[in-house]
Parts: C-alpha cells; structure tokens; sequence
C-alpha cells in the first residue's frame, strides 16, 4: 500500500488574519481556539447617498476584508461592520457622550435591527463570501437618569447605537431577536465558523 505524506493529503493551512480594530471582534474571534493575528482596514466608512443599512454593513465588511487580503494575499482574511438600523436611517458608533445620549433617546421605545455584516476573502485562492446577521432589538422606554447612568458606567462611545448589550446595555433592552447570538455584540460566530471553514480554516 502506497505511503502518502501529509503534505499530499492535507492543503497548506493558510494564515488567519481578523481585518478589525475591535476589541470585541477581537474577543468573540479568541473563542474559537483557532490562531489569528489583526490588522486594521484602512476604509472610509462614509455611508453613500441612499445607502440602505444592510447594505452599507455589508460593503464596508466586504471592503475591510479586501483592504487586508490586498495585503495578506496568502491569508484567509474575515471583515465585519455593524450598522444599527432605525427605520432605515443608519446610526453608526455615536464617537461622544453627547451623540451618544441623543442616539439612546431616540431608540427608547423603539425597535431596532443591528445589521452585523461578515465577509471573509482569500485574495491567492480567489475565495470571497459574504452574509450578514440581522438581530430585532426592543428597546425599553429610558429615562434621562437612565440614559446618563448608563452612558456613565459603560461609555460605550465605539459601539453602533450605543448599545453595548454584552454589559450594562443589556438593562436598556426589552428583547432580542436573532439566529446568531454573537451577532449584537459585532462578531456572528455560527456565520464566521462556516465561512471559515469553506475557505480552509477549520475550527475543529
């Protein structure tokens, strides 16, 4: 019986690399076990003139990804952007406290999809999908003391609408929707293990 080395069975595993910034991109990626390194994009993330929230999500994902593999042509390169979608109108990460406190009252009461988008790129194998994870979230109705308590202890000035639901934002919100329970906090996990995995890199 012939004798086949590993390297005539088994593809050349290929680099992973997380194309974000983001500390909780960062952290939820880490639960997987599987070695990555980051870069970060360089990408305008202005939204264009009518430009619906999905889909500015899932261009700037598509970009970021891009941008990196241009870079890393050899790595299998993952790109997510998050979009908080207010009846249509986008509302990105509020940067201060004052556009942050009028981001909160306009979603008290109100129901909000954060559409969190993924794309993964291989440049050198020519691999390149995208999805995107859609989460309906209730918010309750604030108060202004709630509002600046909250803003207060979290800070959460890098999230999109405010809501940073794996901390204390998750006392703003009535109810969560999803099929993708990582998705509100910027990472869809499932999504991201099978993306990976049909560009080579496997989890288990």
């Amino acid at each position: 019986m012939p004798v086949h080395s590993p390297s005539m069975t088994t593809p050349p595993l290929r680099p992973l690399i997380l194309g974000s910034s983001s500390r909780y991109r960062r952290e939820l990626l880490a639960r997987l076990k599987v070695p990555f390194d980051t870069a970060s994009p360089e990408v305008d993330e202005t939204p264009r003139a009518g430009e619906r929230p999905a889909d500015l999500a899932v261009r700037l994902a598509l970009e970021k990804a891009r941008e990196v593999a241009s870079r890393h042509p050899e790595a299998v390169v993952i790109g997510s952007d998050q979009v908080a979608d207010l009846y249509g109108e986008p509302l990105g990460k509020p940067g201060s406290h004052e556009r942050a406190v009028a981001q909160l009252r306009r979603l008290s009461g109100q129901t909000v999809i954060f559409q969190t988008a993924l794309a993964v790129v291989c440049q050198a194998s020519g691999f390149e999908q995208s999805d995107i994870a859609a989460v309906r979230v209730v918010f309750r109705d604030l108060s202004e003391a709630e509002i600046e308590r909250y803003l207060r202890a979290e800070q959460p000035y890098d999230c999109a609408g405010s809501a940073k639901s794996e901390g204390l934002g998750i006392a703003l919100l009535e109810r969560i929707d999803n099929d993708d329970p990582t998705a509100l906090v910027g990472l869809p996990l499932i999504r991201t293990c099978r993306m990976i995995r049909a560009a080579g890199v496997h989890v288990l």
